[in-house]
C-alpha cells in the first residue's frame, strides 16, 4: 500500500484508517473507495502531504469538510460538531413517520421490550430495514445505541410490539434531528456521564 510504503501505520481496527507521527508532527488519513480525508499539524506536514499526494495520484482538493459519508461536520471556535440532521429527517421521511408527533422519549416509561410468542408478525424486510437505518444513525447518536441494540434483537421474529417500539424510536428522532456531538478543542475536557433510573 502506498501509505505503508511510506512510514504510515495501519489503523488496527479500521484498516481505512493511516497515521503518521513523529514527535509533535502528526497527519492522519482516512481513506474510503476514492474518498480521502485528512488533516494534521503542522501545516507545512499537511501542504507536505497534498503535494506528494497529487504527484502520484489524480486528484482535486474540495476544501474544509463538511460532509463525509452521511456525516454533517461543522468546525467552529470550541471544537468539531458532528451530525446527521439530513441522514435523520430522510430516514424519518422514508418510513412515513414525518408527519407522526415527535416522542419526548425514546421507549414508553412502562415498556418491557420482550420476545412476543403471541403477537402479530410484522414484514421482516421493513423491520430490517428500519433497524439497520437506526444502526447507521447511532454514529453520531449514541442516545438511540441501548434501545435500537435491543430492538435488533428481535430482527428474526419481530411482532407488533417490537415494530411500535421501533417506529417510537423514528418519532423521538423526529424530533431530535439536529442533535450534535461535540468534539472540544479543549485537551482538559472529561467524559461526563449521566444516568437517571428509576
Amino acid at each position: 500500500m502506498y501509505l505503508g510504503e511510506r512510514g504510515y501505520s495501519r489503523g488496527e481496527i479500521d484498516k481505512t484508517l493511516f497515521i503518521n507521527r513523529t514527535n509533535t508532527d502528526l497527519i492522519v488519513t482516512q481513506i474510503y473507495v476514492d474518498d480521502i480525508i485528512f488533516g494534521g499539524f503542522p501545516k507545512t506536514l499537511v501542504d507536505n502531504f497534498i503535494n506528494i499526494m497529487k504527484s502520484e495520484f489524480e486528484m482535486s482538493l474540495v476544501g474544509e469538510l463538511s460532509c463525509f459519508l452521511g456525516l454533517q461536520i461543522k468546525q467552529g471556535s470550541e471544537g468539531m460538531f458532528i451530525s446527521q440532521e439530513k441522514y435523520a429527517k430522510n430516514l424519518v421521511k422514508k418510513f412515513g413517520l414525518d408527519q407522526s408527533q415527535h416522542k419526548r422519549t425514546l421507549v414508553a416509561t412502562h415498556a418491557k421490550i420482550t420476545k412476543d410468542m403471541v403477537g402479530t408478525e410484522v414484514d421482516h424486510k421493513l423491520y430490517r430495514s428500519m433497524i439497520r437505518s437506526l444502526l447507521y444513525l447511532t454514529a453520531s447518536r449514541p442516545d438511540i445505541a441501548y434501545a435500537v441494540g435491543i430492538c435488533a434483537q428481535y430482527q428474526s421474529d419481530p411482532r407488533t410490539s417490537h415494530l411500535n417500539v421501533v417506529k417510537r424510536i423514528i418519532k423521538y428522532v423526529h424530533g431530535t434531528t439536529d442533535f450534535e456531538i461535540l468534539y472540544s478543542y479543549d485537551t482538559s475536557s472529561k467524559l461526563v456521564g449521566y444516568c437517571d433510573a428509576d
